[in-house]
């Protein structure tokens, strides 16, 4: 029998898929959608929009058209710059990192103990960002430059002392970066104000911050130190766009009394991809330190007083506080932070300053080439050439010659040389001023740029892996301490971690999809274009909406672009007064962290002891907001795993009032072929690519987040960050697109059946294991017959006060059984959530049971007082190999706590690196790099 690529990604066979359905009560998945959707929603498959989307393709077609995709693309020779450059990715990283499911499919490190591996190499991360800028502390990734250049603004105005809302801008900021910064600033007040800081000094008035950029847009190398002693003498905090490879060179913002160090680390090891995925980051003076947004690695010890690694401070802040988040960013760009880390422990501080003084000569011997007509006469990789009348000519001629330059208007051209760079491009360039080449790049009078006296990267971890063997070696010893999809089922309910197929993965590194500058000319890209215009109309046919970007890079920033547009929408229609945004108490976080940064104020509506949205509530807050009400956000199916069968009443409730209703994608998993949200009731939705359509987590990111809506809000969608008066949300008109190709594939080897199969199969999963586990942990929420959507919550409360046993002591302990915890105490503190996916075959699923059902009989035990509370199994999870030669105290046998289910138990065994890890240890004694060599031997 040949098997489709649905056969494959769908995890139980039809004989497993019988069983399942067996146990949960229902003859069919079509009986069970019926059972577990309320009727109302629920699509005819033949009505549903599958019509518009391709018929199922083999793996080997499906890579036959990427193929021919990514063949019509043209790989010019980018010159371009504006923040991407070409750059020269170590083999050995790509093949043992990027293509590696060690870390392509791991989880954000919620677990550190089984994700020392990822959470050492994003310390190395936060090393090198603080060693090159200057500065004391550095978060593990942002989502691009220009968004980390929007926190590094709220930030200053947070931790800043003035009051006056107006922020400073250079202008010769990078011009995306200013686009994302006015879409920030509008809804929260802040007045930007542009200016030309290196020729005319800091404006009067008062303003809160001052951001420049290091080297500028033009190119421009400026000492920045002056103006910002005058900003900090006049109360204000000053950030500086670094570019990390020139910060080899010349002296860094932080030396020169910068606040803030803001940019990306692309030009590390990262390809251009058409304009992501990109690590940024942003690093702050240690006062600084708790303000800083997204995720933040800290060092501590583990139960055996050993250095372990874990987040510190921020981690899960939006789901703490809420609208008062400092950021609504909750994941990163983990896999891109850890490339980049690599690529400069494996090139050290030498190598790295070799590549840029190779750059910069390249740069130099342009410059020398084209004489008077440069326009600044210090910069590090960007030449500026003034050609009165004749821009568009030069970047014709360079165009023909394979060459991409940017026209910065008709009297100037742009030329950014990087890594890739040759002395044959730089002959090319000169051909198309109609200027000789000099003799070589060496020949060239150097501007004296290096300036930088102090040392960088003197740690072991980019002193010791320089070769291949070396770093093989270094990245399968990372690997080892975690544990992701390709070594166990990942249960995490709200997150979705299902199969990333290899034929899903395997074009993202092909150089046509890869190698793409952003901002390069459109007929350069055809093959990518098709591609997206492909997934707009597939997402809008799934989704039942109208029009889709796929600009946000993050669920985070769709969940902000769809706010944006409800806000602007009303705006336009006069309705200046719809501000108010209701929010249910099961929330995920980041919506009222995203609401609150939209100018949005939040409201919060009760929901049921059920778990359902109190619709009394719901509409006692419609009435007391009235015509202040601007939408509502609901997640569906809920937070709480359940399809509320008040949807479509819900929604209307809040249309009847005026207001917009932004249904939250989070659990779309539970919708495919079977429901559309822009049908039942919502105008906007984020869709998360990370976890129904298979792009992987990367361990904290990255994501792709597109933002769907209905007809009237269509207008309202982020646009080209280039183009004047645009809203962009990221710095890249298609956000992250060198990844877009692993959905694009998913969904034309699935078909319109094969989606919908694994949407029933996702919720039939989910039901099997509450079905099974519920006599041991009470399933805290269900449907109206009983069911619960894809995810269930398994509620520990009651265990835990009669035995003293937490979800912390449970989560510990399946480690030492070979799996990764749920999520815990989301959204209800105390419990469980988790989610199958469609992708585990009944065997996991069982094994998943048994670990649980025998987990119980070790709580059991605790109960009985056989345990004491304070010394058991589950406390003392999870075991290493380690504790095991030590001296042994327990009441409780080595073997027992290594092998619980016995040493012949065929499921392999996971030993984790460290024992538990003591979060407020790390949190007093705050170290986010890299620690010395006494550390490790202390």
């Amino acid at each position: 029998m040949t098997r489709s690529f649905a056969d494959r990604h769908i995890g139980p066979d039809r004989g497993e898929l019988a069983r399942i359905l067996d146990v949960v009560g229902v003859a069919s998945l079509d009986e069970l959608a019926t059972s577990a959707l309320p009727s109302g929603i629920l699509d005819d498959p033949a009505t549903s929009g599958a019509a518009e989307l391709p018929s199922a393709a083999t793996e080997h077609e499906v890579l036959d058209e990427l193929a021919a995709l990514a063949q019509s693309n043209t790989v010019a020779t980018s010159m371009i710059g504006l923040g991407y450059y070409d750059t020269l990715t170590p083999p050995v990283l790509v093949r043992n990192l990027v293509e590696n499911p060690a870390w392509y499919t791991a989880y954000t490190p919620y677990q550190p103990e089984i994700s020392q591996g990822r959470l050492e190499a994003l310390l190395n991360f936060q090393t090198m960002v603080s060693d090159l800028t200057g500065l004391d502390v550095s978060n593990a990734s942002m989502l691009d430059e220009a968004t980390a250049a929007a926190e590094a603004m709220t930030l200053m105005r947070r931790a800043g002392r003035a009051k006056s809302p107006r922020l400073v801008l250079d202008v010769d900021l990078f011009p995306q970066t200013k686009t994302v910064l006015r879409t920030r600033a509008e809804p929260l007040g802040i007045e930007l104000v542009e200016a030309d800081l290196a020729a005319d000094g800091l404006p009067g008035g008062e303003f809160f911050g001052v951001i420049v950029q290091v080297p500028g847009a033009s190119g421009r190398i400026v000492d920045w130190a002056p103006v910002i002693a005058a900003a900090h003498d006049r109360g204000a905090l000053v950030a500086a766009g670094l570019d990390l490879l020139a910060a080899t060179l010349i002296t860094p913002p932080g030396e020169q009394g910068a606040d803030v160090c803001f940019g990306t680390t692309q030009r590390f090891g990262v390809p251009l991809g058409f304009g992501g995925p990109h690590a940024g980051y942003l690093a702050v003076r240690t006062a600084h330190a708790r303000q800083l947004p997204g995720r933040l690695v800290g060092v501590s010890v583990d139960a055996d007083g050993d250095l372990a690694y874990r987040l510190a401070l921020q981690t899960r802040e939006q789901h703490i506080r809420r609208e008062k988040a400092t950021s609504n960013i909750c994941t990163a760009q983990v896999l891109l932070a850890v490339l980049a880390a690599m690529y400069a422990s494996y090139h050290g501080a030498d190598g790295l300053r070799a590549i840029a003084r190779r750059v910069h000569e390249h740069a130099a011997a342009l410059a020398a080439g084209l004489g008077e007509a440069v326009v600044h006469e210090n910069f590090f990789d960007t030449v500026l050439v003034r050609v009165p009348g004749n821009a568009e000519a030069v970047v014709a001629k360079a165009k023909s010659r394979g060459i991409n330059l940017r026209q910065v208007d008709p009297d100037h051209v742009g030329i950014a040389c990087d890594e890739a760079t040759t002395s044959t491009h730089v002959a090319g360039v000169l051909e198309s001023f109609g200027t000789a080449q000099p003799s070589a790049p060496s020949a060239a009078p150097l501007p004296t740029i290096e300036t930088r006296a102090s040392e960088f990267l003197t740690h072991p971890a980019f002193t010791s892996y320089h070769t291949e063997t070396a770093m093989l070696r270094y990245l399968r010893a990372l690997s080892d301490k975690d544990i992701a999809l390709d070594r166990s089922m990942i249960p995490l309910g709200s997150c979705t971690m299902k199969l990333n197929s290899t034929a899903e993965m395997a074009a993202i590194t092909w150089p046509g999809f890869s190698r793409v500058h952003p901002y390069a000319p459109v007929e350069d890209a055809p093959g990518t274009l098709a591609l997206i215009g492909d997934l707009e109309r597939w997402l809008t046919a799934i989704t039942g909406y109208d029009s889709v970007s796929l600009q946000p890079n993050a669920g985070s920033q769709g969940e902000y672009a769809g706010l944006l547009a409800i806000r602007r929408y009303h705006l336009d229609r006069g309705d200046t007064s719809r501000d108010t945004c209701l929010i249910p108490s099961s929330a995920h976080g980041t919506n009222a962290a995203s609401a609150a940064m939209a100018g949005l104020r939040v409201e919060v509506v009760k929901c049921r002891d059920n778990g359902d949205v109190d619709l009394d509530d719901l509409r006692a807050k419609i009435a007391d907001h009235a015509d202040r009400l601007a939408c509502i956000m609901i997640t569906y199916p809920s937070t709480h795993g359940v399809f509320e069968h008040e949807i479509a009443q819900l929604c209307a409730l809040v249309h009847d009032a005026g207001g917009q209703v932004y249904v939250d994608g989070a659990n779309l998993n539970a919708l495919v072929g079977l429901a559309r949200p822009g049908r039942f009731g919502g105008d906007v939705s984020h869709l998360n690519l990370h976890k129904t359509f298979c792009i992987p987590h990367g361990g904290g990111g990255p994501g792709v987040g597109p933002v769907a809506v209905r007809e009237h809000l269509a207008a309202y969608l982020p646009g080209d960050p280039l183009e004047p008066g645009s809203h962009a949300v990221s710095a890249a008109q298609y956000g992250s697109a060198s990844i877009l190709p692993i959905t694009w594939a998913y969904i034309r080897m699935m078909g319109a059946e094969g989606l919908r199969a694994a949407t029933l199969t996702a919720i039939a999963s989910a039901n099997y294991i509450a079905r099974k586990l519920d006599e041991y942990y009470p399933v805290l929420y269900t449907g109206e017959h009983g069911m619960v959507a894809h995810e269930c919550i398994l509620d520990l409360r009651g265990i835990t006060k009669q035995t003293g046993v937490t979800i912390d002591d449970v989560a510990k302990r399946l480690a030492d059984y070979g799996f990764h915890a749920p999520t815990m105490s989301f959204p209800v503190a105390g419990t469980l959530m988790v989610e199958p996916t469609e992708s585990e075959n009944l065997a996991e699923l069982d094994e998943f049971c048994a670990a649980m059902i025998a987990i119980r009989k070790e709580i059991d035990q605790v109960a009985s007082g056989v345990w004491p509370v304070t010394d058991n199994p589950l406390r003392g999870a999870p075991h290493t190999a380690a504790s095991l030669v030590r001296e042994w105290e327990h009441p409780y046998s080595r073997e027992l706590a290594v092998y619980p289910r016995g040493l012949g138990h065929a499921r392999a065994k996971v030993w984790p690196s460290v024992r538990r890890i003591d979060g407020a240890y790390g949190d007093r004694n705050l170290v986010c790099s890299c620690p010395p060599l006494s550390a490790y031997a202390e």
